[in-house]
């Protein structure tokens, strides 16, 4: 079973950064696309930022483009999320997973492979 293992947050001003790490278990990992989704309080679960296999492409929900990057390192079977100019929206719980393209009512959406989540790494923005 695929463990995954999250790090790095901690609380930050609003435009400061943080760099997030996952390490996952299983010897797969590097032909997963894996990604990164975030809860806020009383929100639901959602998608951040995915890269492929091979860092050939990635992909980020549109309020943190030009602001996280992700990456991946294969031979640590790690992949980290690079937060810059945070905003007190970005506050939420930040898990990773590996990630699949689904069809849900009549749209594609990057969705968590993986039923098991990692405990999850706490960002918190402050104002």
């Amino acid at each position: 079973q695929v463990q995954l293992v999250e790090s790095g947050g901690g609380l930050v001003q609003a435009g400061g950064s943080l760099e997030l790490s996952c390490v996952a278990s299983g010897r797969a990992f590097s032909t997963y696309t894996m990604g990164w989704f975030r809860q806020a309080p009383g929100k639901e679960r959602e998608f951040v930022a995915s890269i492929t296999a091979s860092s050939s492409s990635t992909s980020y929900i549109d309020s943190v483009k030009g602001r996280f990057a992700i990456s991946r390192d294969d031979a640590k079977n790690t992949i980290h999320l690079q937060m810059n100019s945070l905003k007190p929206k970005d506050t939420a719980v930040y898990y990773c997973n590996a990630v699949v393209v689904k069809h849900v009512r009549g749209v594609w959406v990057q969705a968590p492979a993986i039923g098991a989540w990692g405990q999850g790494t706490q960002v918190t923005v402050s104002s």
